[in-house]
C-alpha cells in the first residue's frame, strides 16, 4: 500500500494528456525591435525586379503589417520566415519554435513594392506614408482577400 502511494504521484506527472498552454506573447515592439522580414529585407526583395522606369509605392504602417500578412500567411515552418497570423485585435502576428507569438512591426522606412502589386493596399493607413486611411481591425471581421 505505502510503495503504491509512492508511486503514484510519479506516475501521474509522467502520464496523460499534456494540458500546457502555449507561452505569453513576445511584443518585440516595446524595446525597440523590428521583426525581420521574411526572406530578405523587404526594400532589396522589391527592388529585384524594378528597373528605373517602373513605379513604386511605399506602404508603411497597416498597409505595411497587410502585405507581410498576405506574402506569409501561407507560409510553412515558424519564426520570421514562417507563417503570419491576424489576431483578433488587428495585429499581425507569427510563432517561434516555443510557441510563443511575436508581434511583427512594420518596416520604420516602409516597405517599397510595384505600384501594380500595391494598389491592393491604397485604402490602408501607411499606403505611400498617408497617416488615413483603414487599419487592420477593419480586415479581422471581414472575409479573406
Amino acid at each position: 500500500m505505502l510503495s503504491a502511494s509512492l508511486s503514484m504521484p510519479l506516475f501521474a506527472a509522467c502520464g496523460g494528456p499534456s494540458t500546457s498552454t502555449p507561452p505569453p506573447p513576445v511584443d518585440d515592439t516595446q524595446s525597440g525591435q523590428v521583426a525581420p522580414a521574411p526572406n530578405a529585407p523587404p526594400q532589396q526583395r522589391a527592388k529585384k525586379g524594378l528597373n528605373t522606369t517602373q513605379k513604386v509605392a511605399i506602404l508603411a504602417g497597416a498597409a505595411a503589417l497587410y502585405y507581410l500578412y498576405n506574402r506569409q500567411k501561407n507560409a510553412q515552418g515558424q519564426g520570421p520566415e514562417g507563417q503570419y497570423y491576424l489576431s483578433k485585435n488587428g495585429r499581425v502576428y507569427y510563432r517561434d519554435a516555443q510557441n510563443r507569438a511575436h508581434w511583427v512591426t512594420p518596416p520604420p522606412g516602409g516597405i517599397r513594392v510595384p505600384e501594380s502589386e500595391a494598389r491592393a493596399y491604397e485604402d490602408f493607413e501607411g499606403y505611400n506614408n498617408r497617416s488615413t486611411g483603414r487599419d487592420l481591425t477593419d480586415v479581422v471581421g471581414a472575409p479573406a482577400q
